[in-house]
């Protein structure tokens, strides 16, 4: 499997309020750590499986953190704050999965690792 490489879109940074670089530098701290500990994985283990269900335990973790931001932009506006950083960082979770899937190396991994815990799990067709 191939190297990944992880970034934080222009577009997300622009949208941060300009008096508060904190956000900025810990968004891309904390991309720069994610790349670094899949990349470990990926190197590390011989097995694309094996590497594959790593990476796909972090989409599913930020996608659990996708959720829990996404919860607070109506418990912030309600307390009459501003919802911007919640936002920001759900964007940046969405982002970080599309980038993952977007390397062609580990996508058709990602995708097989997800079917064979759907079988695994014992969910099918005549189930839904």
């Amino acid at each position: 499997m191939d190297e990944l490489s992880l970034g934080v879109p222009e577009p997300i940074l622009d949208r941060l309020p300009e008096d508060d670089g904190n956000a900025a530098q810990d968004m891309q701290r904390a991309v720069a750590a994610w790349e670094d500990r899949l990349n470990r994985v990926v190197d590390e283990t011989e097995d694309d499986s094996e590497a594959a269900g790593v990476i796909l335990d972090a989409i599913e973790h930020m996608e659990d953190r996708m959720e829990t931001y996404d919860e607070f932009v109506p418990e912030l506006r309600a307390w009459g704050q501003s919802p911007i950083y919640a936002i920001a960082w759900r964007n940046l979770m969405a982002d970080l999965i599309q980038q993952l899937y977007e390397h062609e190396d580990v996508a058709d991994h990602l995708d097989r690792e997800r079917h064979a815990r759907l079988v695994e799990d014992g969910i099918s067709l005549k189930d839904l």
